[in-house]
């Protein structure tokens, strides 16, 4: 297992909790896709240029896949300024997984029913928990 530090591990788990929310959310988009091509509901010539002639639901995980690169790279970005500060606490900690499960959450929504005021909210409830984040941060470096 090596010599990693306990506190640095247990900020590492919910990054790579992010990373497998990304390849899962990959994969859906990646079914969707197949399935719609195989049933003939889009033709390959149809979205050689652009995404928008896919299906509903293959656009929902494909919109999703890409917000996996947008605020979780702040995500990212936090716990490893965690680790290099020294923020790395039971706060920062549980600040990490409510992050990660919020993202979970948005996922889920976005990839199902997508149900925008949900969604939204999820995602609101996320940046707040990512603010504080940035915070808790901020405070150990005092």
């Amino acid at each position: 297992m090596g010599n990693v530090n306990p506190a640095v591990s247990a900020l590492v788990w919910p990054m790579l909790a992010q990373v497998v929310l990304a390849f899962a959310v990959m994969l859906v988009m990646g079914y969707r896709r197949r399935r719609a091509l195989y049933s003939r509901e889009v033709r390959l010539k149809d979205i050689a240029l652009s995404g928008e002639a896919w299906p509903t639901g293959a656009r929902q995980a494909a919109n999703n896949f890409s917000n996996q690169f947008e605020v979780p790279v702040l995500f990212y970005a936090l716990v490893l300024a965690a680790i290099v500060t020294g923020a790395t606490g039971w706060l920062t900690v549980t600040l990490a997984w409510a992050f990660v499960a919020s993202r979970f959450a948005h996922s889920f929504v976005h990839v199902t029913s997508n149900d925008l005021r949900l969604r939204a909210a999820v995602f609101f409830v996320g940046c707040i928990i990512l603010m504080v984040l940035t915070g808790r941060i901020a405070v150990a470096l005092l």
